[in-house]
């Protein structure tokens, strides 16, 4: 069981590798963005309350223009909030905050996993 888990979390890595190789740099697509962070709060079931928060530091200079954002759950199967077309129409049109909810789109033991994950989002640009 455990070699298993451990052979599809490397191949989700290489592949989710592969995906940020592929992309266009962050810095191509938006040049004024100079700084970016993602402040993450995922939620449970209906629970009100975090289950996990943390912020995501944006290194613009050499960033993918990817955001695909992993569910935590360890028994979420192909789960994450892929929110990469929403995040990226906010930076080019210039909006220094933002705030964005995704449901995750994968499956826990058969059933839909029901976490979410609101983002808020500060950006600065230069001229």
């Amino acid at each position: 069981m455990i070699n298993r888990r451990n052979r599809e979390a490397a191949a989700r890595f290489e592949e989710r590798q592969a995906r940020e190789n592929d992309a266009p740099r962050l810095l191509a697509e938006v040049p004024r963005l100079e700084t970016l962070s993602l402040l993450v709060d995922e939620y449970r079931d209906d629970d009100d309350s975090p289950w996990v928060s943390h912020t995501r530091h944006i290194v613009v200079s050499r960033a993918p223009a990817l955001f695909l954002l992993q569910c935590s759950d360890p028994d979420c199967e192909d789960g994450g909030y892929p929110i990469t077309r929403r995040v990226m129409t906010e930076l080019r049109s210039g909006s220094v905050a933002f705030e964005l909810d995704e449901d995750c789109r994968g499956t826990r033991h058969g059933r839909l996993c029901r976490r979410r994950a609101h983002v808020t989002a500060v950006a600065t640009y230069g001229d």
